[in-house]
């Protein structure tokens, strides 16, 4: 389908975010299945949780503008998950998986944040600010993850620190 005008662009940027939220869901579970860690195990099926309720919020996004998601590529996700795989089987050592899991799920985040901003300002433009705030609380939840996440960053190294100090 050619993109003619902004509103298709939007269009097809917000099915990519909603075909990405999907994948995300199964991924996050994914690396949850991998996750040694019972708190990356509960934060990442946390993440999985979330990510399939913005399914539905992106959904609603679709039905006020009147739309219906484009088939995205999907491409750049795969080569993500390619990559988490095949590094995975390398790392020996269970702390460093245990941040390997994090650093990915964060980069994976990153990714979708910027594609947020990104519609909450296409659809304030083309004066849809009720799909802008579904956006925006989309992106709250992305935000949320990048700071529980880190802060989970912060404990694995701060107690690996103390394990090396007590010996």
């Amino acid at each position: 389908m050619a993109i003619t005008d902004a509103g298709g662009l939007f269009v097809l940027l917000l099915s990519n975010v909603r075909h990405g939220a999907e994948r995300a869901t199964k991924i996050y579970q994914e690396m949850s299945d991998r996750a040694d860690n019972p708190e990356i195990k509960e934060a990442l099926n946390a993440r999985a949780f979330v990510s399939d309720k913005m399914v539905g919020t992106l959904d609603e996004c679709f039905r006020i503008i009147g739309k219906e998601p484009m088939a995205p590529s999907g491409r750049l996700h795969d080569a993500l998950v390619e990559d988490f795989r095949a590094q995975w089987d390398e790392i020996e050592s269970p702390e460093v998986k245990a941040l390997f899991i994090l650093a990915k799920a964060h980069q994976l985040n990153e990714f979708r944040m910027g594609e947020y901003a990104v519609l909450i300002e296409a659809a304030d433009m083309m004066g849809h600010y009720g799909v802008g705030l579904l956006l925006a609380s989309c992106l709250a939840d992305k935000v949320a993850f990048v700071e529980r996440t880190r802060h989970l960053i912060r404990k694995i190294i701060r107690e690996k620190v103390e394990m090396r100090l007590a010996a």
